[in-house]
């Protein structure tokens, strides 16, 4: 019997509708895919099944029968738990505490020892060594995905929502998570997992749904849709060539590193780039890839010797880096890249003001600026006063980009460039990358996406344990060649 359904669902917001007669059921011990672009509405979705919002036609049904959720909590109190691609988490509070947050154990004298023990066993479960103990601030990206995943399994819910849980994850974690998506529909959990890497929706789903404008514009079983099926579903037409054509990259160096060190992250690393080249750095999460750019820049403190176009620098402080025409990407758009609830002209100029006017800022500058923004990088919003933490993942990202290209850097650094954005926008951010690399600025690429960090370099770094394990280029770059070089593997494949 259908555990949790929704029935000729629709959704506004004022004017806008979003969703539009959607039915969706989910079944006891099934993974469901819900996949579509950024907009489609899987958030909304989402979001209603979760009892954060509430439809504005149509039914949810609970074990057949129709339900209001008052809240997000009065739907987790029913078996109905969300795991959120944004984390919701405590940061000041520890791991364990923030699993049991508004469940602690032992009353007005709280079991502590208890608390730290169950969280530890979920993540022993999870095959993580996370300290229960360790304050949320002071995890990794990944380390604290793997806790909003604990948090979850904690819940022992019937319904399990899950928003891109992958997305930030290594392939050791991602195996600890298809085991606990095994083991959660063995007992006869029903699921709906949401994620933009289509080949684990074709490894996990037991049936898919595709959204487009807020539509269902396909539903298949498993087996009955390819990769390149489902993209195709998603967004409406064939994507040919995914990656733009490679480039031409000159002989003249950008960027010369000698023996770069970032106490205990980084090791004597030192490499090239040259100008128009996009430079692919790849490795497993905690190799010191991240860590490697933000000494690069002045985020972390690092010794060694940085060239820019032949001239030596001294980068102390991320001021330091503009001023020799280095820009960076982060990682994290929503913590350190963008201000959610400020509007898109905020969010563009913030890094760039002085060149807005000193004690009054010029808004038809500013105006002008995103027009251009917008324009070049197809940023997609209702308004520009539109808060930047209501785009979609996708324009956020293009947001993002704007803001690190407005001070015209010649070498840009972007740690992963597609992180949770749909494959339509993904080919977008990669034509951009491209095609600031055929102007003649050199770019460094970061990415934890085999795929993506081959198909868009032209030439790549592999890093371990903090240094460089070796660079492959030409018919050399293969998943193969490059997950032996980040393990540590010599000798042939058997």
């Amino acid at each position: 019997m259908t555990i949790l359904a929704l029935k000729n669902v629709s959704k506004s917001f004022g004017p806008i509708q979003v969703l539009h007669d959607v039915d969706l059921a989910l079944e006891p011990g099934e993974v469901h895919a819900l996949i579509g672009e950024n907009g489609a509405g899987k958030s909304t979705i989402m979001k209603i099944l979760g009892g954060f919002l509430d439809p504005t036609g149509g039914e949810i049904l609970l074990d057949g029968r129709p339900v209001r959720f008052a809240s997000g909590p009065d739907a987790e109190a029913r078996g109905i738990v969300v795991i959120h691609q944004e984390f919701n988490l405590a940061p000041d509070l520890t791991v364990a505490a923030n699993v049991f947050l508004g469940r602690e154990l032992g009353g007005l004298r709280l079991d502590h020892r208890a608390m730290r023990d169950q969280t530890a066993a979920l993540l022993d479960r999870l095959d993580t060594r996370i300290d229960p103990g360790t304050p949320i601030r002071d995890l990794s990206v990944p380390d604290r995905q793997m806790v909003e995943i604990a948090k979850a399994l904690s819940r022992k819910a019937r319904v399990l929502i899950m928003d891109e849980p992958s997305a930030v994850l290594t392939h050791r974690e991602v195996g600890a998570l298809y085991a606990q998506i095994d083991r959660l529909r063995s007992e006869g959990v029903a699921i709906l997992y949401c994620s933009h890497r289509l080949d684990e929706v074709a490894h996990l789903a037991d049936r898919i749904t595709v959204l487009r404008d807020g539509r269902v514009v396909r539903r298949a079983l498993r087996g009955e849709l390819t990769e390149d099926g489902m993209a195709t579903a998603m967004v409406g037409r064939e994507l040919q060539d995914f990656y733009p054509p490679k480039g031409n990259p000159r002989d003249e160096a950008a960027l010369e590193v000698r023996g770069l060190t970032v106490p205990g992250r980084v090791h004597g690393a030192s490499f090239t780039l040259r100008k128009g080249e996009v430079l692919g750095i790849a490795g497993l999460v905690g190799s010191g890839r991240t860590e490697l750019a933000e000494g690069l820049v002045g985020l972390r403190t690092a010794t060694g010797e940085i060239r820019v176009d032949g001239k030596p620098v001294a980068i102390r402080h991320l001021r330091d880096a503009f001023a020799a025409g280095l820009a960076y990407l982060t990682e994290d758009r929503k913590e350190a890249g963008l201000l959610l609830d400020k509007g898109l002209r905020e969010n563009l100029t913030l890094a760039t003001l002085e060149r807005f006017g000193n004690l009054r800022v010029d808004t038809r500058a500013e105006d002008a600026a995103l027009d251009r923004a917008t324009a070049d990088f197809d940023i997609r919003a209702k308004s520009r006063d539109m808060a930047a933490g209501k785009l979609s993942g996708g324009n956020q990202q293009k947001l993002l980009l704007a803001k690190t290209m407005l001070p015209d850097p010649r070498i840009i650094i972007i740690d992963e460039p597609t992180r949770g954005i749909d494959v339509g926008t993904k080919q977008q951010i990669y034509a951009f990358i491209r095609k600031l690399a055929d102007e003649g600025r050199s770019i460094i690429v970061i990415s934890s996406e085999m795929a993506e960090v081959i198909g868009l370099s032209d030439r790549i770094l592999v890093m371990r344990e903090g240094r460089i394990a070796g660079e492959v280029a030409g018919a050399q770059m293969t998943e193969d060649t490059i997950v032996r070089l980040a393990m540590g593997v010599t000798g042939n494949a058997a």
